[in-house]
């Protein structure tokens, strides 16, 4: 279980203090798929670097199965089963994508084992086995990588920054599907998503909303769902959490 007790996290913009995240307190139970979503600039996915360790909250504390990891880094945090996606993949020029699955693995695995998480990902593994981590891969490319890194890890706490960025509509498809499989088999771990598309939401078993660094609403997907999209343009759904004048989430 992840525990966020009375979190907030802010930073200096021209020598004027931010705040991103506000007093949030929230619990994500062993055993759950949990979507966190909101309009942009709601402080998604810097809760999410909190939890994964890449930031440490300016008060408040983090707890994971009941120990409390407020200050540990996102080495420690990994070590403990927490795996992180970013939502902008990094790139390891020099390093090989077999070498990658192989570190979230801690094993020397063969080739033909590492081929089965591309597989998972929709990628043609023989193409990419002995590919370079390096700005040859497209972004989508990169994504799918990291993601069956995460896979190859099996991850007790699995979190996932805006999965679906970059990738083209089949890509996303089989994200889906990913998801779902993953839901399937994580018994007592969990895995948190960020992310506003309603095929996400739709697999969700419950939804986080976040607005102006707040925690709005967090509840069972049949709870919050029809208040995001029960209308049938989103955008004003998006709009009453707070979207812009364009109706960006």
């Amino acid at each position: 279980m992840l525990e966020l007790k009375n979190i907030s996290f802010g930073v200096n913009e021209d020598g004027q203090e931010k705040e991103i995240i506000r007093d949030i307190s929230l619990t994500i139970p062993d055993g759950k798929l949990v979507v966190i979503t909101g309009p942009n600039g709601g402080g998604k996915s810097t809760l999410a670097r909190l939890i994964a360790g890449i930031e440490t909250p300016d008060s408040g504390q983090i707890f994971y199965r009941g120990k409390d990891i407020t200050e540990m880094s996102i080495t420690d945090r990994a070590r403990m089963g927490i795996g992180f996606a970013f939502q902008q993949p990094v790139r390891f020029k020099g390093l090989q994508v077999l070498d990658l699955i192989r570190l979230a693995t801690g094993k020397n695995l063969s080739a033909a084992d590492a081929c089965t998480y591309l597989s998972r990902v929709g990628l043609c593994a023989r193409d990419y086995i002995d590919r370079e981590v390096n700005s040859s891969l497209s972004g989508g490319e990169l994504k799918r990588i990291e993601i069956a890194t995460v896979l190859a890890k099996a991850p007790a706490l699995a979190v996932f920054d805006e999965p679906e960025a970059g990738i083209d509509l089949w890509s996303f498809q089989n994200l889906i599907e990913v998801f779902e499989s993953m839901r399937k088999e994580i018994k007592d771990s969990s895995i948190l998503i960020i992310s506003h598309q309603e095929r996400i939401l739709n697999i969700a078993d419950d939804v986080i909303v976040l607005r102006d660094g707040r925690l709005v609403k967090h509840g069972a997907k049949e709870e919050i769902l029809p208040e995001l999209i029960g209308t049938p343009s989103m955008v004003k759904e998006c709009q009453k959490f707070g979207a812009d004048k364009g109706g960006n989430c």
